[in-house]
């Protein structure tokens, strides 16, 4: 029997973001059970989560448009996602080097998405 993942085509946003996502849980978890801090590990849960499952969305869009429209909004929620862990390292709730990790991912994940949505628009003469 085939491998189920052989012959698929390797894509760097929807494995980062879906790892962006998974740290993002883990993060979150580990701010309400260890530092009781349920508003501030909701909102991070809620932006963080979101830009992969946009990803996913845009993979099935219903035009060109519908994708640019749907990796916009998953750009968007990966800059709010940088600004709670901005706001949790500087209330002390992370250290710098998960603040550093967790940054760095977040960065790969704009990045990825930014070009995105660039060869899109280029592909459909909007650039």
């Amino acid at each position: 029997m085939e491998n189920a993942q052989e012959g698929k085509r390797n894509d760097p946003l929807k494995e980062k973001s879906f790892g962006l996502a998974v740290r993002i849980v883990r993060l979150s978890k580990y701010l309400m059970e260890e530092k009781k801090a349920f508003v501030l590990s909701k909102q991070i849960m809620r932006c963080g989560t979101n830009p992969g499952a946009m990803v996913r969305e845009a993979a099935n869009a219903e035009s060109g448009s519908d994708f640019i429209h749907k990796l916009s909004i998953a750009q968007k929620e990966t800059g709010e996602t940088q600004y709670w862990l901005d706001l949790l390292f500087a209330t002390n709730y992370i250290s710098q080097s998960e603040f550093d990790s967790l940054s760095k991912d977040v960065e790969e994940v704009m990045k990825l998405i930014s070009k995105s949505i660039i060869t899109k628009k280029k592909n459909m003469k909007l650039l």
